[in-house]
């Protein structure tokens, strides 16, 4: 492990020991055993009016893809089968191209609109964004690094120990992370910005979500 990972791996199990007792989130439990199921072609709801639920949704679809990240390093890098190869595509390419939508409708259309708000009782969520932000650094660094022993696998079947073993390494790192990161948005931030925000300004939320994806 590098020095930077280290020092991030510290950061985050220190911010997640203070959120800890506030917030009770089970830790993923990923079955060795289980299949690396993954449904392609289906889509979230199309709910861009109310842009909060479109977000959890994502958050879903990010746990399923991780689901199968996870899966994939219990194999130790040994040779894939076709029921295999196919998910492990799947989850690589959405953490590629699906998810940084994801991030960037919370750091362009989230978390501005939630500092911007002056309620007195917002004022001890603010402290939440900066945080977030990054996890979305270290997480991207991290599916960035995972990307490519991920991509090596995919071609030549099989990958080295020492690849295995930093890919199986990454994906319980993604794991955790995610965990606290979910946990805080939705038991913190989302709820708070819901309730905060006008008809209006969740109205222009999804449509700028929209119009992200191309679809405006």
């Amino acid at each position: 492990m590098d020095s930077f990972h280290a020092n991030q791996c510290g950061l985050l199990q220190e911010e997640i020991k203070r959120t800890a007792s506030v917030l009770a989130v089970p830790v993923f439990a990923f079955k060795k055993e289980s299949p690396m199921p993954v449904t392609i072609g289906s889509r979230l709801p199309a709910n861009f009016g109310d842009p909060i639920a479109w977000m959890m949704d994502c958050h879903r679809r990010v746990e399923n893809f991780l689901s199968i990240l996870v899966k994939a390093g219990a194999l130790h890098g040994r040779q894939l089968t076709g029921e295999e190869r196919h998910p492990l595509g799947a989850a690589l390419r959405y953490f590629r191209e699906g998810a940084p939508k994801h991030t960037e409708d919370e750091e362009q259309s989230l978390f501005p609109r939630l500092r911007s708000l002056r309620s007195p009782d917002i004022k001890p969520l603010l402290v939440y964004p900066d945080g977030l932000e990054r996890d979305h650094c270290v997480a991207d660094r991290w599916h960035r690094e995972l990307n490519q022993p991920g991509v090596q696998w995919l071609t030549v079947q099989t990958l080295p120990a020492a690849e295995a073993g930093r890919f199986r390494a990454l994906t319980r790192d993604l794991a955790h992370l995610y965990q606290h990161h979910i946990a805080v948005e939705e038991q913190r931030v989302f709820p708070a910005v819901a309730a905060k925000l006008s008809a209006d300004e969740l109205r222009l939320m999804g449509e700028e979500m929209e119009a992200r994806r191309g679809l405006r």
